[in-house]
């Protein structure tokens, strides 16, 4: 080890033990039942609205321990990240990025409670209002399946112990 490494070190990204996490909330949200099957529009406006259901409904797992809502933040500075990346690539740049970026992060911090309440309550009928409003849907729109699936997935979110949910282990 050399003197400067000893002396300035080498600080790891706090983030990087949520990159597992972050990967399999886009791998959720790409699964291709939301489109095919709930209806939900393949596109871009689609695939954002299931992102940010998906990483609600993983956000609302860590909401119930702690030491797992504390890395809440983490989480969904990864988010911020990969869209703003993705923005980048379509050709927006600094003097719109921060607003449209903006535009996008009160969007998610109010699906996360859109589907906070959905998800907490016992029927239904809520969850579908938040999907009604939340998703872009083409064809033949099923909010029921999308609210269906997604509860299906916070139950089961639920039952895996916080090490291995943030290994990421519901993904495989």
């Amino acid at each position: 080890m050399s003197i400067l490494t000893k002396i300035f070190g080498r600080r790891s990204d706090p983030r990087d033990d949520l990159i597992p996490l972050w990967r399999a909330v886009v791998a959720t949200a790409r699964q291709p039942q939301w489109y095919g099957e709930c209806g939900v529009a393949d596109s871009e406006e689609g695939r954002f609205d299931m992102l940010c259901a998906a990483l609600a409904t993983v956000i609302v797992r860590m909401e119930r321990d702690e030491d797992l809502h504390a890395r809440t933040a983490l989480l969904t500075e990864l988010f911020v990240e990969d869209i703003e990346g993705q923005l980048r690539q379509q050709g927006i740049g600094d003097p719109t990025l921060g607003k449209r970026m903006g535009k996008l992060m009160s969007a998610l911090g109010g699906r996360i409670g859109a589907y906070r309440t959905g998800l907490a309550a016992a029927d239904d009928s809520a969850l579908i209002e938040a999907v009604e409003r939340n998703v872009t849907f083409a064809g033949t729109p099923d909010a029921g399946c999308v609210a269906q699936r997604l509860r299906t997935f916070h139950g089961a979110l639920l039952e895996i112990a916080d090490a291995r949910f943030l290994d990421a282990e519901f993904a495989r």
